[in-house]
Parts: structure tokens; sequence; C-alpha cells
């Protein structure tokens, strides 16, 4: 329902689900596909820089044995790859790069297409603030994906999201 949803235009999706229910990888794939659909920037945003290079960057899957970076982006579709930046580069002409909201106002002018907040309910709240109006320019997505951790911002967004018609809650 969640692919669905954003195939039929939805820009903005709230996930709150268990451990290992597969958050990421869903948005891993719908960053694939959006790269290849709609060149732009799009971003995976970890709470802190470091910790998207054990989540996402290097992390194996455990079914496949392979990195989820590369399931999800096959090296057929890539220009290049950046390690040390986390960051790839298409044939489509669209990038794809692991962020961290901890470092969210380094990333002046950069104008994404997407956004994916994962583990949200850590994030820092204040870069969904940051980066909204650039998706609204740009005509872009968001999807917050997280565990729930108390009510925090997050679980506030997720009420505000299963209340708005405008938005995918799960």
């Amino acid at each position: 329902p969640v692919m669905a949803a954003l195939a039929n235009g939805c820009k903005r999706v709230c996930i709150r689900a268990h451990r290992r229910w597969g958050k990421d990888d869903v948005a891993l794939n719908w960053g694939a596909i959006s790269s290849i659909q709609a060149p732009g920037t799009y971003w995976h945003c970890l709470p802190e820089y470091a910790q998207g290079r054990k989540a996402i960057w290097s992390s194996i899957d455990a079914h496949t044995g392979k990195r989820r970076i590369d399931q999800a982006f096959p090296r057929e579709i890539r220009k290049r790859t950046r390690e040390d930046e986390m960051f790839l580069d298409f044939t489509s002409g669209s990038t794809w790069q692991v962020i961290g909201s901890d470092k969210y106002d380094n990333l002046v002018g950069a104008g994404p297409r997407g956004i994916v907040f994962s583990e949200a309910a850590l994030a820092d709240p204040e870069a969904w603030n940051y980066f909204k109006p650039m998706l609204e320019e740009s005509g872009g997505w968001a999807i917050f994906i997280s565990t729930v951790r108390g009510r925090n911002w997050f679980w506030d967004l997720g009420e505000m999201a299963r209340k708005d018609p405008s938005w995918f809650f799960l």
C-alpha cells in the first residue's frame, strides 16, 4: 500500500512500524524508482550522519547477503559511487546520498526531490522544517519512517498524518 500511494502521487508518507518491518527497504526502493523516473537529488536521512553508514550504506541484507544499497540501486543504473561521501550518481542524471539530520544546515541550496527520514523519532525535527520549503519548491516527496519511541515529534507527525487526507499513514 505504501508503494501504491507513492505511485499514485502521494507526496507525504508516515510509517510507524516495528523493528525489522522493512521500512528502510521500502524507502530505498522508492528512492531507486524515483531516481529513474524523475531526475533529481534524493536523500536518505538518519538522525546522525555516522548512523547512515552502519544502517544503510554498509548494511548487509541477512536474507540475501548483499549490501542494501546494491539491492536497491544496481550497479547497472549507476554512473559513479563515492564510498567516502555515501553518494550515488546515476545514469539518469539523479543523485542519491545518505545524510544526517544532525548536520542538516550544511545542505544549503540543494533542492531535493525526495527525502527519507529514517528513524524519524530520533531525528532533529528542525531538519524537516528546514527541508520542507525545498521539497515544496521541487514538488518532491518525503517519507518518515520509524519505530515509535514515545510521544515525541514523530508521534505528533503520525497523528497529524492520520487525519490529513493528503498524507499516507500506516
